[in-house]
């Protein structure tokens, strides 16, 4: 299975005509994900080819408005569209009153159940888990409460050596234990180690999502060994003092937690408006993390 991020809008708090304000879908293991939803999401999506009504988790990162300001309006489209699977909601706890305040206001009654999931901002958490898929929110540093998401695929299951196991005569009902891990005893009773029955599994993967937050090195350790950060990236070094004021990051310092925690890749973006150009934020930030690529509207790409 894949695992694919589409960036839907990679600007910061002021829409620009070429930069949506935040919003991302990751298609992981036949799930997706929202994470966050700016003004024009639901129109992204539809740009963007992205099936709406796949999505079943909606992640919000904090309640600035270019980051859920678009959220109401895809929640009615997908009333309007005649959704009835459940929805959920991972946000901080102050969103359920502005949303269903918004949906009584213009007496929209939603045709599918609603699920809000408040945030936890102390400590790293984990708000979703099945058999292939984790979530976890960790707390970051901002004007306002604000988390990141670490989006991973559990270990998957090893790969059946089709003619080890023939050859060692194993039964059917052994082969998802066998995958697992489990070792092999033959009719004779002769151990058969699992590694002479599979092959290593195909890798797992990760993504960890970092925006808005200033320079915070403690959160690394809730991000280590990612296989691709997003890291916000609003200012260049030469703004770094109005970074720190608004509780903003640099090229320079998103690089520095890319390589603090050894992540894979590193891409950059929720850029302020003042950058048309982006380039000299891309070389800043490949001077400390050569791996280093640009955000844009529309970007879709395999973590691999």
């Amino acid at each position: 299975m894949s695992f694919d991020v589409t960036i839907l809008g990679c600007g910061s708090a002021s829409p620009t005509s070429y930069r949506n304000p935040s919003a991302q879908v990751i298609q992981v293991q036949d799930r997706s994900i929202l994470i966050d939803c700016g003004e024009g999401t639901q129109v992204q999506i539809r740009k963007n080819k992205i099936r709406m009504q796949k999505i079943s988790h909606i992640l919000i990162s904090h309640l600035h408005g270019d980051h859920y300001f678009g959220l109401v309006g895809l929640l009615s489209t997908f009333h309007l569209l005649g959704r009835d699977k459940e929805l959920h909601i991972y946000a901080p706890s102050d969103l359920k009153e502005i949303i269903y305040t918004q949906l009584k206001t213009s007496k929209t009654y939603l045709k599918y159940p609603l699920h809000f999931h408040s945030l936890n901002f102390s400590e790293k958490s984990l708000i979703f888990d099945d058999k292939k898929i984790e979530i976890y929110s960790f707390p970051m540093r901002h004007s306002i409460e604000v988390c990141g998401f670490l989006v991973q695929e559990k270990i998957h299951p090893r790969k059946i050596n089709r003619k080890a196991i023939d050859a060692f005569e194993v039964p059917t009902y052994k082969i998802n234990s066998i995958k697992d891990g489990a070792d092999f005893t033959t009719v004779d009773r002769q151990e058969v180690l699992n590694s002479k029955l599979t092959f290593d599994p195909n890798p797992s993967f990760s993504y960890a999502y970092c925006s808005d937050t200033s320079y915070f090195p403690a959160l690394c350790d809730s991000i280590l060994n990612a296989s691709v950060l997003y890291h916000e990236a609003t200012f260049g070094k030469e703004l770094e003092k109005l970074a720190k004021q608004t509780k903003h990051s640099t090229a320079e310092q998103a690089a520095l937690i890319a390589k603090e925690a050894k992540v894979g890749k590193l891409i950059i973006g929720h850029y302020s408006a003042r950058y048309t150009d982006l380039n000299p934020l891309l070389c800043e930030a490949k001077e400390v993390f050569e791996n280093t690529f640009l955000a844009s509207d529309g970007m879709c790409f395999s973590l691999e």
